[in-house]
């Protein structure tokens, strides 16, 4: 990385990227605003760094998925859609279903449509790693955790 220089901006380059890791206690957190912190992160807008068309987030691994709040009545009332490729096909869950079976789905989902929609934003997306309990698997990795509270208290 070049020494900065106040006369001229910095465009980031892939070869200069340097990744870490940040570990997110979903438990107790309200899922839009803890999504609104993952998706900065991801993205890399966090850092000094930061360059609109180059990947330079870091990892982040949620874990507790299960555990996550939402305020007001979404939890009843929000529906998740999807279609099976079949006519007719179109099927809907509710939130409250979603957390039950698939609760790593609802917050991957509200992280993913933060993103921008475009290769880029997939490739930021595949940086994150979420889990339904306490426990993940990401020792092998290595990583050096930076645990994180996105709203406070």
């Amino acid at each position: 990385m070049q020494n900065y220089s106040p006369q001229k901006s910095y465009v980031q380059r892939n070869e200069d990227v340097v990744r870490g890791w940040y570990h997110v206690d979903a438990s107790e957190e309200i899922l839009g605003r803890m999504a609104t912190g993952i998706a900065n992160i991801l993205m890399g807008k966090n850092k000094p760094t930061y360059t609109p068309h180059v990947d330079g987030g870091d990892y982040v691994v949620v874990t507790n998925a299960s555990k996550v709040r939402t305020t007001g009545a979404k939890r009843e009332k929000k529906l998740y859609h999807y279609h099976t490729g079949y006519l007719g096909g179109l099927r809907s869950n509710t939130m409250e279903w979603m957390i039950d079976n698939k609760p790593e789905e609802v917050v991957r989902l509200a992280v993913r449509r933060m993103l921008p929609k475009n290769r880029l934003g997939r490739k930021m997306l595949s940086k994150l790693k979420v889990f339904p309990g306490p426990e993940h698997d990401m020792e092998a990795q290595a990583p050096h955790f930076e645990t994180i509270r996105i709203t406070e208290k």
